[in-house]
């Protein structure tokens, strides 16, 4: 009868606990759906996307070599090619200052338009570039910064016929490189173990030990290039500088998940939206305070790798065999 009460006593223990972790894990459902489903041909990987001024036509961008052109601010998109020989291309940025635009890619691809992208021309690399080129932001006619996935950084004033250095000692292989918009850049390690950070003027990249025993996944800027996180275990975090100590408080927007959270993006200075791995999307109004998760999403059978807000109304979720979310807040204020 004893070892019966005591097997009874451990089950009961063990069901409030699996309720408890339950219950932990549930969020509050955002009301409505602010974002379309489209799947368009193709099994690549999308990995940016960004317009042509203030114009509706834009240009997406992913792995296979696949490129989409739209004329109407993303509601149809049309797959274009452009003729590399037989490389196996892996387009991993795109971004445009007016009607002049830029495309990187792997292995070592620069592409270059000032029609809007009427016409592409590839820019020659040197064979002695430090890594491949891992993004680039379009700044001002025949201006534009890129950075390499070992974290050199270039830039040009011509159009791309010469290139400045501006840092002079790599960060090593990364996970992720991303700017901010004052120009400054943050690195994740390849294996997530530590950060980098650089600003414009230093000649080095400096590096930061993880604050937590999580791996980091992700780092990026909020609008006012404050420094957020995204570690193994769905954690957020937020901070200014992105020094020891000045990191906040560890945030679970959905605790006890066995998904991983993959990206941040700001569409205003308090209203973000993190994507992760199966379908998830989640979204706070207050800046990580508060979190409603878009259940209508969900069924999405993809993983939503990143989040890019081109404009305060014009945003897409990016994912993976052709499925792309567009941004409608038409539809969310009905």
């Amino acid at each position: 009868m004893k070892q019966l009460l005591k097997h009874l006593k451990q089950m009961t223990i063990l069901l409030f606990v699996c309720l408890f972790c339950a219950s932990c894990s549930e969020v509050a459902s955002l009301p409505s759906n602010p974002w379309k489903i489209m799947n368009l041909p193709t099994e690549s990987i999308f990995a940016d996307v960004d317009f042509v001024g203030n114009s509706d036509r834009g240009w997406l961008v992913g792995t296979q070599a696949s490129i989409f052109e739209t004329n109407d601010g993303g509601d149809n998109w049309q797959q274009k090619e452009i003729d590399l020989g037989d490389e196996r291309i892996s387009f991993d940025a795109v971004s445009f200052s007016g009607k002049e635009g830029w495309i990187t890619g792997k292995p070592s691809i620069l592409l270059h338009t000032d029609d809007g992208g009427d016409n592409w021309s590839r820019i020659s690399l040197s064979s002695k570039l430090p890594g491949s080129p891992d993004g680039i932001i379009a700044l001002a006619p025949n201006t534009a910064e890129m950075v390499t996935d070992l974290g050199a950084i270039y830039k040009t004033t011509d159009g791309g016929k010469n290139w400045k250095a501006l840092v002079e000692g790599a960060v090593g292989v990364a996970r992720n490189i991303t700017r901010s918009p004052n120009g400054e850049y943050v690195a994740v390690s390849n294996k997530g173990n530590f950060y980098s950070t650089w600003t414009p003027g230093d000649t080095e990249w400096k590096p930061h030990n993880r604050n937590s025993s999580r791996r980091l996944q992700n780092m990026g800027f909020d609008l006012d290039s404050n420094l957020w996180l995204l570690a193994r275990g769905g954690i957020v975090q937020f901070s200014e500088t992105g020094d020891e100590g000045d990191w906040g408080e560890a945030i679970y927007p959905e605790f006890s998940t066995s998904w991983g959270l993959l990206d941040i993006s700001y569409r205003t200075p308090k209203e973000l939206w993190v994507a992760g791995g199966s379908g998830n999307l989640l979204f706070s109004s207050d800046n990580g305070e508060t979190w409603l998760k878009d259940r209508e999403i969900e069924e999405v059978p993809s993983n939503l790798y990143k989040v890019v807000f081109n404009s305060e109304n014009r945003g897409f979720v990016l994912g993976e065999r052709g499925y792309l979310l567009k941004y409608e807040p038409s539809a969310e204020a009905a």
